[in-house]
């Protein structure tokens, strides 16, 4: 019994249309994940919060939003692989939520302890698909609802402009005080000045 070989160059198309359809059944290299696994890790090493969602349901482009718009406060959103995101997790401070990664999972991160917890919770009030599920803030794991109360915070930036504004208050109080005996002098100046 004789059994035909496919031609090389069909083999090659399959392969091909693999690659472009989207298809996972590609397994990822080791090196390649080993790279994953480090980027992960710098990304977590530099983050002030890190939030977990669920986000099974979100279109490609409400994912694009998302991005977008913690992309203008310094954020990031990434789909994560679990079993790889632990690996980055491990000796980290934020090695608690290791537990929270499970199911099509991504997460949020920023520089800002308010940033990506803000954002998130903001568009999953808008879109029911993205679940929040916790998240950490430094060595501090929090669960959906302390992610909520964070997200409630003033963020730094408006954390700096209020401490700015109390800040040159008391400047301007001074100021005002000393130009006040200088303005009260020039007055009984000028009324000593009209009596005469």
């Amino acid at each position: 019994m004789r059994i035909d070989t496919p031609h090389p160059f069909f083999v090659f198309e399959i392969l091909v249309q693999l690659q472009h359809s989207g298809d996972k059944t590609m397994p990822m290299s080791k090196a390649k994940k080993e790279q994953e696994v480090q980027d992960m890790r710098d990304l977590f090493g530099k983050s002030g919060v890190i939030v977990v969602a669920h986000y099974s349901g979100l279109s490609v482009p409400q994912i694009e939003d998302l991005r977008g718009r913690l992309r203008e406060q310094g954020a990031t959103f990434k789909v994560t692989k679990n079993t790889l995101a632990k690996l980055a997790l491990k000796g980290t401070e934020y090695e608690g939520i290791s537990d929270l990664l499970s199911g099509p999972t991504g997460v949020a991160v920023s520089e800002d302890p308010i940033a990506a917890a803000k954002i998130a919770n903001d568009f999953a009030k808008d879109n029911d698909k993205l679940v929040i599920v916790g998240g950490a803030m430094g060595p501090t794991v929090l669960d959906a609802k302390g992610v909520q109360r964070l997200a409630k915070m003033p963020s730094l930036d408006e954390l700096r402009g209020t401490l700015i504004g109390l800040l040159q208050a008391p400047a301007t109080k001074i100021a005002r005080v000393l130009q006040a005996p200088a303005q009260q002098m020039v007055g009984v100046t000028k009324a000593y000045g009209e009596k005469s």
